[in-house]
């Protein structure tokens, strides 16, 4: 798929995506409760209502349809030492390499060379026999090899790939997390197809009380997939939003989900995306001539977009200078100026921000 064009007098500059955020709003944790984290309701009117995600069913109507993003995250992040130097190693598993017992990853460490060897570390950081050997580096990262599975080597030795700005704001406030219990709220109740390597955050509130409830209201919910790569955490540095260099991601829709989906564009019943993630993914799979059981995607989506599907927006609060900001203000009658409007309404109520972070909901 091709990133989107707008017309010339609808380009955004990068500029228009700043807003500051006191420290003490990065969500470290999520709520006590999925659930229970806040909700800010924002109606086509512009007026603002401040509730919890447990309220959701009592804000839907009969027939609406919820889509959600089941892709599952993987232990993806994993620590390692040099096996020359003994110098420490950090890396991040992104997908299966060219050839056979290869993979792409990044790296982070001292003077890369091909031929250095890495021995990775368990989780309680000892030594393990798993070794990468760097063949070498892309664009995209290093080419490594390493014997065995891939799976299965990750939910041995990897770790949660939880957002940097997380683990350095634990730093800082002195906040240590075991990383099961980040593997455990880090993750949807409804995660079934491991590729991602972060979460699709707005699905981490749902609970299956909260999904049964939704059934009960008359909600029609229906899965995609799109494996969530790192390039969503890459900053916009271009002048103009429109000429970022959108990264690509995987996205899937079974034909029956596709077919609903068609359904409910128009005068049918409204379609809510749980997520930045399943937007991109409703998008993508509204614009195709024919159904396909997977795609890779650079949809952009910024102010201007002409929305094909989507009608409603379940979010959390986005970082400054990303696409997914982009996205939100897309949706919104009034655009980035309206999403800068609230996101201030937010930041006076105290609000907690990103991945770990309370949720908005543009109602259809």
């Amino acid at each position: 798929m091709d990133a989107t064009t707008v017309a010339e007098d609808e380009r955004v500059l990068t500029s228009d995506l700043e807003y500051h955020l006191p420290d003490h709003l990065v969500a470290t944790t999520p709520a006590a409760r999925r659930d229970r984290a806040r909700l800010l309701v924002v109606e086509r009117s512009g007026t603002l209502d401040h509730r919890h995600v447990e309220d959701l069913p009592d804000l839907v109507t009969s027939g609406d349809t919820f889509v959600f993003n089941s892709t599952r995250v993987l232990r993806a992040r994993f620590l390692g030492s040099r096996e020359d130097t003994g110098g420490s190693v950090e890396g991040l598993y992104l997908h299966p390499g060219p050839d056979v017992d290869t993979w792409v990853c990044m790296l982070r460490m001292r003077r890369f060379r091909a031929g250095a060897t890495i021995r990775l570390l368990d989780r309680d950081d000892g030594p393990t026999d798993v070794v990468l050997t760097l063949v070498e580096s892309t664009p995209e990262g290093w080419v490594v090899r390493v014997e065995g599975d891939a799976m299965s080597i990750l939910d041995r030795v990897g770790r949660v790939p939880l957002p940097p700005y997380i683990r350095s704001r634990r730093k800082v406030v002195g906040l240590d997390v075991p990383d099961d219990e980040d593997h455990d709220r880090y993750q949807t109740v409804f995660a079934r197809a491991s590729g991602s390597v972060a979460a699709p955050t707005a699905g981490l509130h749902f609970t299956p009380d909260l999904l049964g409830r939704l059934d009960r209201a008359g909600v029609r919910r229906l899965e995609c997939t799109l494996h969530v790569g790192t390039g969503t955490f890459r900053p916009i540095e271009t002048e103009r939003v429109e000429d970022h260099p959108m990264h690509t991601e995987w996205c899937a829709m079974d034909e029956a989900t596709s077919d609903a989906m068609r359904n409910a564009i128009g005068d049918g019943p409204a379609l809510t995306c749980v997520g930045t993630t399943s937007a991109r993914t409703v998008e993508t799979y509204a614009a195709l001539d024919s159904w396909r059981p997977h795609v890779d995607t650079d949809l952009l989506i910024t102010p201007g977009y002409a929305w094909r599907a989507t009608r409603g927006l379940l979010t959390n609060f986005h970082l400054p200078r990303s696409t997914l900001l982009a996205m939100v203000g897309a949706l919104l009658p009034g655009g980035l100026a309206q999403l800068l409007e609230i996101y201030a309404e937010a930041i006076s109520h105290e609000y907690r921000f990103y991945s770990y972070g309370d949720a908005m909901l543009i109602r259809p």
